[in-house]
Parts: structure tokens; sequence; C-alpha cells
């Protein structure tokens, strides 16, 4: 096997780990929201989140009418400038795509550092 790997970086071939799945995300976010960083990022995040949020979801309901208003979860992570990125929902309705792509171009508040990672995760789970 290491046989393999070798002759690959010797030929030139890129290796990729495969990307966290969204459950993985999901996880990972909450774990760091119950930490000790998490419940004063989320104070800020929501004061600066909150109404936009609630108005882009109620414009997301009104334009994808007659909407459905099935529960969805919103996963991202927050870049040290406060820039959404990666963002994904499950289940992909049309209101969670209307709303995540109005989510991905907010600029939020910085976040903390985390020792493992460049960017914050954060989950959103939206019920109606």
């Amino acid at each position: 096997m290491l046989t393999i790997i070798a002759a690959a970086l010797l030929a030139g071939a890129q290796l990729t780990v495969a990307p966290d799945t969204f459950d993985a995300r999901v996880h990972r976010a909450k774990m760091i929201e119950a930490g000790t960083t998490g419940p004063v990022y989320q104070k800020q995040f929501w004061a600066k989140t909150g109404n936009p949020m609630t108005d882009a979801l109620k414009s997301c309901l009104a334009s994808n009418a007659p909407a459905d208003k099935s529960p969805f979860t919103l996963v991202a992570d927050i870049s040290p400038d406060g820039h959404p990125l990666n963002v994904e929902v499950r289940a992909p309705t049309p209101v969670a795509k209307c709303l995540a792509g109005q989510f991905s171009a907010w600029t939020f508040p910085v976040p903390p550092k985390l020792s493992d990672s460049v960017n914050y995760p954060i989950e959103i789970d939206i019920s109606m």
C-alpha cells in the first residue's frame, strides 16, 4: 500500500481527503456550541443574525408559495473574517436552499479561534 501512495506522489497525483459528512459537520458544530466559546459566540451571532434570518425565511416562504414548511438544518463554516463557507442544508427543500443562498451572502461576527481549525462551524435547526 505504501508503495502505491509513494508511486502516486512521484507521478504528481494529488491525494484528496474526503470532506466531512453533513452529519459529522452538524455534530462538530453542536459540540463547539456547547463548549467554552459557544455561548458567547452564539449570543453575538444571533444578536446580528436574528432579524435578518427571520426576514429571509419569510421571503423564502413567500417566493416559494405554496411553501414546503418541513424542518431543515443549515450547517456552515464561518471564516476568521466572518464570512460563511461550505453552506449546506438538509432537507434541501426550495425554502431551505433559498435561505442557504441568502445566508451565504451575509457577514457574521468574527468567530473565536479554534485550536483545531481555521473556520468556526455553526449549525441552525429551523422549524416552522
